[in-house]
């Protein structure tokens, strides 16, 4: 019974420490001066940005597809090791789901953001084509929502239950809500074949979902028939480059809450060891990929493409090609095929390289493509031939990520980040392994 109470004690969401709350503040900081930008730019329309008939779409639609490619790999990898019953999945699955959240629902806001007009969202629901991808982007991205919430609540159900006895005499309110998010969980059979039934049912529609957001994101680039953007190896392309920038992001997360809430008994080098083996495979798919689109239509490209190959791999944006491609890709795998170098803190630089690297691979594929139309830039003002965010891009968009972040701060405040009772009956099956053994 102690070692149960331990456990419940190490896993039960403690209260916001000072450093938590300087990390709020600076973060909300960020989302109002983010906010007062936004503002600027509905007063005064796209002009206080550098997007132009050319450039756009510019660097919201990269962090929109960035958010997008964050959410698929919590939802898709949680699943999919929830069907496959992988234990070593326990410590991990709730932080993945709960980054899924925040990144699909920060998505769903950055494109909003980009649009010049958003009170004419509801044009895209009164006059929706259903033969365009956007029309199933805006249907996809509610249903991905709505799946990833309920992927993320769910299991969490008996965790509620704990945290309302937990806390009825030292926060009386607070147990009262977790009381009503239990949904009266008692943890009879009946229950527990519902819940997992429930969690299959959900685990098994978010993988095609997942699948089909990625594709159709994919889409949205492939079917304007762009120089750099007409390739059927899109949607693939992205599929994997959605491993790599999500695994990233899990890893670097999964650090953090390890070493601010003292996790390393429950957080151990095994799980940093089988996620370094995962994100090494997801970054050579991806390399695969890369050399797909980059590398074969270098021997076989039209003068157009040519153009357009010759700007990343030697023009004004080979500097940020070949960084993201050797630092955000090749170094990655490297390092992470070496056993040390799947250890705790070299997984958390790594997985920062990667969320970064991925970030900036977003604006490579979006930005560029742009700046090489059907017909030559002419007759406008040389400005136009170029294109790298305003400040009040930037500030909107680190408003964003800082959204995002907020959002995973408070859930991993209020919601235990490794599921306690799991944690416990899976400490009692190995107890009784472990007799069993001895017997």
């Amino acid at each position: 019974m102690e070692t149960h109470e331990k456990i419940i004690r190490d896993l039960v969401p403690k209260e916001f420490s000072k450093k938590d709350i300087i990390w709020i503040i600076s973060l909300i900081v960020i989302i109002v001066v983010g906010l007062v930008a936004y503002i600027d730019q509905l007063i005064k329309g796209q002009e206080v940005t550098n997007m132009r008939d050319y450039a756009l779409w510019g660097i919201y639609i990269s962090n929109f597809v960035f958010f997008v490619a964050t959410s698929f790999v919590g939802s898709v990898t949680v699943a999919v090791l929830r069907l496959t019953n992988n234990s070593w999945r326990t410590p991990l699955v709730r932080i993945a789901e709960i980054i899924s959240v925040a990144a699909i629902i920060m998505a769903g806001i950055t494109i909003m953001i980009d649009m010049a007009r958003p009170d004419r969202l509801l044009n895209l629901f009164i006059h929706a084509r259903l033969q365009s991808p956007i029309t199933w982007d805006v249907i996809i991205i509610p249903t991905y929502i709505v799946i990833s919430l309920l992927l993320l609540y769910f299991p969490l159900l008996p965790d509620f239950a704990i945290l309302k006895k937990r806390l009825e005499k030292k926060n009386p309110r607070l147990s009262k809500l977790y009381g009503k998010l239990s949904l009266n969980w008692t943890g009879s059979k009946a229950q527990k074949l519902l819940q997992e039934k429930s969690i299959r049912i959900i685990a098994i529609m978010i993988i095609p979902v997942g699948l089909l957001l990625q594709t159709i994101d994919a889409w949205l680039f492939s079917t304007t028939y762009r120089i750099g953007w007409d390739s059927t190896n899109f949607a693939p392309y992205f599929i994997s480059g959605a491993f790599v920038a999500g695994l990233g992001a899990l890893v670097t997360v999964i650090y953090i809450v390890r070493k601010t809430k003292k996790l390393e008994n429950y957080i151990t080098d095994y799980h940093f060891d089988k996620l370094g083996k995962f994100l090494a495979l997801a970054c050579l798919t991806y390399l695969y990929f890369n050399i797909n689109e980059y590398l074969i239509p270098l021997f076989t490209a039209k003068k157009g493409e040519s153009i357009h190959l010759e700007t990343l791999f030697t023009g004004s944006y080979s500097v940020i090609f070949w960084l993201v491609t050797v630092v955000g890709l090749i170094l990655p795998i490297v390092v992470l095929l070496f056993k040390k170098g799947r250890k705790p803190r070299p997984m958390f630089y790594i997985g920062l390289i990667v969320v970064i690297g991925s970030w900036w691979k977003r604006f490579v594929i979006v930005t560029p493509t742009l700046l090489h139309p059907f017909l030559p830039i002419q007759g406008v003002p040389e400005s136009w031939h170029h294109y790298f965010p305003s400040l009040h891009e930037w500030l909107i968009t680190f408003a964003t990520l800082a959204m995002a972040l907020l959002i995973i701060t408070f859930c991993i405040r209020f919601l235990p980040v490794i599921p306690i009772q799991r944690t416990i009956d899976e400490f009692k099956q190995q107890q009784h392994i472990d007799k069993g053994i001895k017997s």
